[in-house]
């Protein structure tokens, strides 16, 4: 199988660690030229200095203003751009729906689904004016179950199923498409404070929470990051050419989230 990106061009969000960070390398590793951004500035030296055609910028997405300096730097750096990943995501507060702030709501909902829509809006122009591309945004299995205590991580990652079928019904007549992973539980720091948060919030031990999380999968198995880049990647070379607006489940077979 021919997954060779030579010279394509492309912008991972939150590229500093764990998913973002192995899409980097992975692309690279294909031939592609890499424009990535993070909120973590050390996590970002590493992901660059990682693999040879990277680079990037310190950027908060939850800042609309940061896409502008994004995609300027992008430009510059890359001439172009082929692919867009939108990668960033955050596990927002972990609380009944009644007892949610409004500005955490807001700020799980900013940095999971309107980051998401931003790095498309920026992106889209300059995939048409290539000619054609591929856009892929990261979802979750929580776009697909419910949770209980999750309302803000939930509602956004259902809400980036309905903008990546949107968006390639919108630029699917300009040669891009649109695609978007839903991963199960992947192994890593987020998925470590989620546990940690699930486990405060019960009164019960990390351990539980991690091994009841387990145990609803077939596979008995968290997510490496890499499964997750590999699909990515997939859906970005020629092999995936005509999929699009598909939500793509990477979960170890996850049957529920436990209501």
């Amino acid at each position: 199988m021919d997954m060779n990106l030579d010279g394509k061009r492309v912008v991972i969000t939150a590229a500093g660690g764990g998913i973002g960070r192995e899409t980097t390398r992975l692309f690279a590793e294909a031939g592609a030229r890499v424009y990535i951004c993070d909120i973590d500035e050390d996590g970002l030296g590493a992901a660059i200095s990682a693999s040879d055609g990277v680079d990037g910028m310190v950027a908060d997405v939850s800042d609309p203003a940061a896409f502008d300096a994004l995609f300027e730097a992008a430009d510059a750096s890359l001439g172009g751009l082929d692919i867009m990943i939108n990668n960033a995501g955050t596990a927002g507060p972990t609380a009944p729906i009644e007892e949610v702030a409004l500005e955490d709501w807001l700020a799980c909902v900013t940095v999971n689904l309107t980051s998401a829509f931003l790095g498309t809006q920026h992106a889209l122009p300059r995939i048409k004016q290539s000619g054609g591309g591929s856009i892929v945004n990261l979802s979750s299995a929580a776009g697909k179950f419910g949770m209980v205590h999750r309302s803000p991580y939930v509602s956004s990652k259902w809400g980036i199923v309905g903008l990546t079928r949107t968006t390639a019904l919108e630029a699917g007549p300009f040669g891009i498409r649109c695609n978007c992973i839903q991963p199960g539980p992947v192994e890593g720091d987020r998925i470590s404070r989620v546990i940690r948060a699930a486990a405060a919030a019960e009164g019960v031990s990390e351990n539980l929470v991690r091994d009841r999380m387990v145990s609803i999968t077939s596979l008995r198995s968290f997510v490496p990051p890499v499964h997750i880049s590999g699909m990515i990647l997939y859906l970005c070379s020629d092999l995936g050419s005509t999929i699009t607006g598909q939500a793509l489940s990477v979960d170890s077979g996850l049957e529920g989230l436990g209501g």
